[in-house]
């Protein structure tokens, strides 16, 4: 093993919501490749649907592509969230895949339960965990909840909550342009000026690795935001509601293929 690979740590995918799950699924191929292909063990987390049939249609999508074991863990509340059958089923588990819904749901029933402690545990051992739309949202240390639309960030314009905190190195937004999300995830990073913002569009992906590095994949945008040369921010003599003034924030749009190097705060072009 090299010196530069300190880490085993699992990647984190997080998807904008709306991936293509019939045509043309290649998010979904590329997790169910990254999770083992036809010897993958998916984990299906549906917690943030309110709808029944939602785990149920991710296990058809991904019979349909090859994968030979999935589980549905419907966990709804608490105290499924520490009943060691979902915990063994995560502990066989070769990839986990959280749905889209409500984001709150994913913090308040598996916050502090067997459940998020297995899901980091698998993920620090390699395990691929994917989220798509709330299930993106829930990936990072911190969630963002909700906030305004608009390019303009405000003081109060965005809700921040504890997530599941696979990563401290990046924020995430998802249903980036169809929702005009730049504004919120600029406050929410004007909070946080150490991370990387991604904005990750509709069926679109970030392939994230250990050091905090991705890829995107997909047919949209990731918006990366890069606050590490701000030279000003007003976040803190601001009243709520009132415009931030940011000074020197670095914005770039990578496409299916495109690269980004948190720690040099590159962006490496497909070739």
């Amino acid at each position: 093993m090299s010196m530069e690979h300190k880490s085993n740590r699992g990647l984190i995918i997080p998807i904008g919501g709306r991936e293509e799950k019939d045509v043309n699924p290649r998010i979904l191929e590329k997790f169910v490749e990254l999770s083992g292909g036809a010897n993958a063990v998916i984990s299906v987390i549906p917690t943030a649907s309110n709808l029944e049939d939602t785990g149920d249609r991710y296990v058809e999508i991904f019979e349909k592509l090859g994968v030979k074991k999935i589980f549905n863990n419907k966990i709804t509340n608490r105290i499924d969230a520490n009943n060691e059958i979902f915990t063994n089923q995560l502990e066989e588990s070769t990839g986990i895949f959280m749905t889209g819904g409500n984001q709150l749901l994913l913090s308040t029933v598996l916050g502090g339960t067997v459940v998020a402690k297995m899901i980091r545990k698998r993920n620090s051992e390699g395990v691929p965990v994917a989220g798509t739309s709330a299930g993106a949202a829930f990936i990072p240390e911190h969630m963002i909840v909700s906030g305004e639309s608009g390019l303009i960030p405000r003081v109060g314009g965005v809700t921040l909550a504890p997530g599941l905190g696979l990563t401290n190195k990046v924020m995430i937004d998802q249903h980036f342009s169809q929702r005009n999300r730049l504004g919120r995830l600029l406050t929410a990073l004007s909070y946080n000026p150490y991370k990387t913002g991604i904005g990750v569009d509709e069926d679109t992906a970030a392939v994230i690795d250990a050091d905090g590095n991705f890829y995107a994949v997909g047919s949209g945008a990731l918006t990366v935001v890069d606050m590490s040369k701000v030279e000003f921010s007003s976040v803190a003599s601001t009243s709520t509601g009132e415009a931030i003034s940011l000074v020197g924030v670095k914005i770039h749009t990578l496409l299916d293929g495109d690269h980004y190097n948190t720690k040099l705060h590159e962006v490496i072009p497909k070739k």
